[in-house]
């Protein structure tokens, strides 16, 4: 599986109170003790909105959790070329837009974005309720590449995610405790439209949510997408963080064996060797009238 929404709040880096809220510390540590019963082979630290600009925990972070693990960041606006180019070197492979919880100057981030892009390949990831969809059409067209967090938070909006999933945008199966709307059949209509196009995520340590990541989220994924479960828990989000496939035996790892012959099988006789049988009197049947 590959985690595509971790948030790490290491209590050795500052946090920035956001909207008068603090979360508590979630450690690499605390992930790998709760995600333990499942083969997590990567995944995508995200900064979010109490840890601003810093860029030191997330390094550190990344630098821990080691291969298949790659960064999603926030920069400041005057961020220069080399600190993007540096941080792809160690991981980030995209930029976050917070549009829920941060002021942002949409303007300047997309031009950002932009330059981000042609410098090291980084696509946007959008934080937003997808009512805000329509309104931020004409900005979200220029962006050459971009994922909608949690299912776009809201009924109201997905029309409009489900057409931006029709133009190739990427949706993060996410956060089912915090959106408004019925998870299993938005599921369902964002993997009709592209099955590529979701990409599982735990939003552990789910900050502010009506209820963290359950495992039976997993069951749910898998009974929507079926026989697309592997591209859905992994594949489609390797792909997009631009990380190697992951190769999966094809045949099967325990095929069934068969059973030892203990004696020899049973031979076809000849026909001049076949039992004879003696002739019996043929007794007539009564006459019937």
């Amino acid at each position: 599986m590959f985690d595509a929404h971790v948030h790490i709040i290491d209590p050795r880096y500052p946090l920035i109170e956001n909207e008068g809220y603090l979360p508590d510390p979630y450690t690499i540590a605390d992930y790998r003790k709760r995600m333990s019963r499942f083969d997590i082979g990567g995944g995508a630290v995200v900064s979010a909105s109490f840890q601003g600009a810093d860029q030191a925990y997330l390094k550190a972070a990344l630098a821990e959790l080691g291969e298949g693990w790659v960064g999603v960041t926030r920069l400041d606006l005057d961020a220069s070329d080399e600190e993007i180019v540096e941080l792809d070197r160690v991981g980030v492979r995209a930029l976050r837009f917070n549009l829920k919880r941060a002021a942002a100057d949409i303007t300047q981030m997309t031009l950002q974005a932009l330059r981000a892009h042609e410098l090291v390949g980084w696509h946007v990831e959008l934080y937003m309720d997808g009512q805000m969809l329509a309104s931020l059409q004409p900005v979200i067209s220029k962006l050459p590449a971009l994922s909608v967090d949690h299912l776009g938070m809201s009924e109201e909006g997905l029309p409009y995610l489900l057409d931006l999933v029709d133009r190739g945008a990427r949706v993060k199966a996410t956060g089912f405790g915090r959106v408004a709307m019925n998870v299993a059949d938005t599921l369902r209509r964002i993997h009709a439209v592209n099955p590529q196009a979701l990409m599982f995520g735990t939003d552990l340590p789910g900050t502010r949510a009506g209820r963290p990541f359950r495992d039976s989220d997993v069951d749910l994924i898998c009974d929507v997408v079926g026989v697309d479960m592997y591209a859905v828990l992994e594949d489609n989000a390797r792909s997009f963080y631009r990380l190697p496939a992951r190769e999966r035996p094809t045949n099967d790892p325990a095929p069934t064996l068969p059973l030892h012959r203990t004696e020899q099988p049973t031979l076809p006789l000849r026909r001049d060797e076949l039992p004879r049988i003696e002739p019996a009197d043929t007794i007539p049947f009564p006459a019937i009238e």
